[in-house]
């Protein structure tokens, strides 16, 4: 062939290989998919058992927002005057004994241990929708205090050693109620936290960060045979579901319908933008446990996956930081 048919030849080749490079480009690869757990008040010791032994077999940590009445029993209740009340006043009551004080808090000692986030759901859980900045340092005081010297103001020997530790590292907030107000905002990143999570969002969203305070939403998803949206958390399927009252003998069916809303919700994101998927629970067993029976079914499914997450509120801000901060050096 002559030289410059060959030549041609190259650069026709060449060219068209351009072409598939520019026509093919290769598929982004995509995040995984995160998904956050948490869990509000967090009282009852086999709760914390069990929520313990799931994350152990699926790879899950979760957020556990502490209401800091349950470390004060009747006997040290005045450690703790909310906001325009009297000392020793709680909307959720306070520990039963000495005992489950100390109980309760090996196992937030446990959590914290096995990577789990430790958060704060204020104390006595009153609704602070007209509480200045003000009320709600307070508030928080009350809360950083009581965590902090649970076992002295208890009388509880053998404080672990680290357990300051885990009461200087609560960096996340969700207000009683998910009643928050601009004077939360202000009082926030006042008293150290970097995220509160009282939002509620039309579906699935990512948080934006102001005034150094990430603000997560708890989405409202499609839920029962006519899809009508509701906030992903046990309460207000258990409102959706009964009214609010017991009813038992259809826990099953509960439990389907709660299951099948969090998959579509999680399946929507998975296979699509991959926004971050928050669910919230507490550990009263509503409904005879259908929201705890969704819960271990779905985690057991979607968090054993190898592109999928199940991570806490705290360490989500933390790798989303690291990630921007990269980002900025590299840029």
């Amino acid at each position: 062939m002559p030289r410059l048919s060959r030549v041609v030849a190259f650069s026709i080749v060449s060219l068209a290989a351009a072409d598939a490079a520019v026509a093919d480009p290769p598929a982004p690869v995509k995040p995984k998919q995160a998904v956050i757990i948490s869990f509000d008040s967090a009282r009852d010791i086999s709760q914390w058992k069990r929520s313990r032994a799931l994350a152990a077999r699926t790879g899950v940590h979760f957020t556990y927002f502490v209401s800091c009445v349950f470390l004060l029993s009747s006997d040290t209740r005045k450690e703790y005057t909310a906001p325009g009340k009297t000392s020793g006043k709680s909307n959720i009551g306070f520990a039963a004994s000495k005992q489950e004080v100390a109980d309760r808090l090996e196992q937030i000692e446990l959590a914290a241990s096995e990577g789990h986030d430790i958060g704060s759901h204020a104390c006595g859980h009153f609704d602070g929708k007209d509480w200045s900045k003000a009320d709600w340092l307070s508030e928080f005081g009350s809360f950083k205090r009581i965590l902090e010297n649970a076992y002295s103001i208890n009388a509880i020997t053998l404080e672990p050693a680290g357990w300051r530790d885990i009461a200087r590292k609560v960096v996340g907030f969700r207000a009683p109620y998910l009643s928050a107000n601009e004077a939360l905002y202000e009082a926030l990143p006042k008293a150290g936290f970097l995220f509160d999570a009282s939002g509620v969002s039309r579906g699935p969203a990512l948080p934006p960060t102001g005034n150094g305070i990430t603000r997560f939403s708890l989405p409202q998803i499609p839920e029962g045979p006519r899809s009508r949206p509701v906030i992903a958390m046990d309460y207000n399927l258990y409102v959706r579901h009964s009214g609010g009252f017991e009813r038992p003998s259809k826990a099953n069916e509960f439990a389907k319908r709660t299951y099948d809303a969090f998959r579509a919700a999680f399946d929507a994101q998975y296979q699509g933008k991959r926004i971050p998927l928050e669910l919230g629970f507490h550990f009263t067993l509503m409904n005879d446990g259908a929201y705890w029976n969704a819960l271990e079914r779905f985690a057991g499914e979607v968090c054993t996956k190898p592109d999928v997450e199940c991570i806490s509120y705290r360490d989500y801000v933390s790798r989303r930081g690291a990630e921007e901060k990269q980002g900025s050096v590299g840029g």
